[in-house]
């Protein structure tokens, strides 16, 4: 006579900052494949760093939305050897635009040209080798805040003096990209593990186009090339649950804006017709499984 055998559910928590329709989709993925989450609230918490109080969790799904919280808890969490979606080092790299463009210029992945600069006038210099109009991003940010188009030298000298006021060493890392004439959209791809799952074209009139800002989304086929170019850009980034931006340039190549981590979703999912945070949940548990 057979013995059966319990299979252990694994143990996952989610690392969060407040409770957003995301994390609300991911609770309910996770419920519905029978696995209970442990809600872990970024504002609450204490580490000990002498003591692993965490230990018990096969899994962190980590969710926070303030980037210096995320990659504090992550590196404590990596140290004590626990494993966590994503890992400390793809939030470090995707959280700094200049890190990211960095590895996908390192691994061959098509990007729009970027130059950087330490002060005002070296900046003012590379925005003009680079010509106008040229797009002047913070290294550090999200939600497309604080992008600035910059069409001719007197704006560029008025934005460069007022970053140049900012506190903050980050406004002193001039990160200058090139502009690229898009389509009045772009494309967001979601990368999950080694599958690129779904897309979304976002439209809008304004040359940012962030859903966060007033784009809307309609549903993108994932076409070969856009499923290798994505793939390639969640790779040399280190993998995991990632968004990649692409660009449409007027001559049709697609390059590589920015990849995310955290990212939302709740506006793709009725928009491609793909379990978002169900897919999501599944490859927690495939991680927390030990896979």
């Amino acid at each position: 006579m057979g013995q059966s055998h319990l299979v252990k559910t694994p143990r996952i928590a989610m690392l969060l900052s407040r409770v957003r329709m995301e994390e609300k989709l991911l609770l309910q993925a996770f419920a519905a494949r029978g696995v209970t989450i442990d809600v872990r609230d970024d504002r609450e918490i204490v580490f000990d760093l002498h003591r692993n109080g965490w230990g018990k969790y096969d899994a962190i799904l980590e969710r926070c939305i303030t980037q210096s919280r995320a990659l504090a808890a992550l590196r404590v969490l990596d140290d004590w050897g626990v494993r966590t979606i994503n890992h400390v080092e793809v939030v470090q790299t995707c959280g700094d635009k200049l890190a990211t463009t960095s590895a996908l210029i390192r691994k061959g992945v098509a990007t729009p040209r970027v130059k950087v600069a330490f002060t005002p006038e070296s900046a003012l210099e590379a925005i003009e080798e680079m010509g106008y109009p040229a797009v002047l991003k913070p290294a550090i940010g999200s939600w497309g805040r604080l992008l600035s188009k910059v069409n001719d030298r007197q704006a560029a000298e008025t934005i460069l003096e007022h970053k140049q006021m900012l506190g903050s060493y980050q406004h002193h890392v001039y990160y200058v990209q090139e502009y690229v004439d898009k389509p009045a959209r772009d494309i967001r791809t979601f990368v999950v593990a080694d599958e690129v799952i779904c897309a979304i074209y976002r439209h809008s009139s304004h040359w940012i186009t962030n859903t966060a800002r007033g784009g809307h989304a309609s549903n993108c086929p994932v076409t070969p090339p856009i499923h290798e170019l994505s793939l390639r850009a969640a790779q040399a980034v280190g993998g995991g649950v990632l968004a990649v931006d692409i660009l449409e340039t007027p001559d049709g190549r697609l390059l590589v804006n920015e990849v995310n981590h955290t990212m939302e979703f709740r506006n793709s999912i009725d928009t491609t017709g793909v379990d978002i945070p169900g897919r999501i949940a599944d490859y927690a548990l495939e991680v927390a499984r030990g896979g």
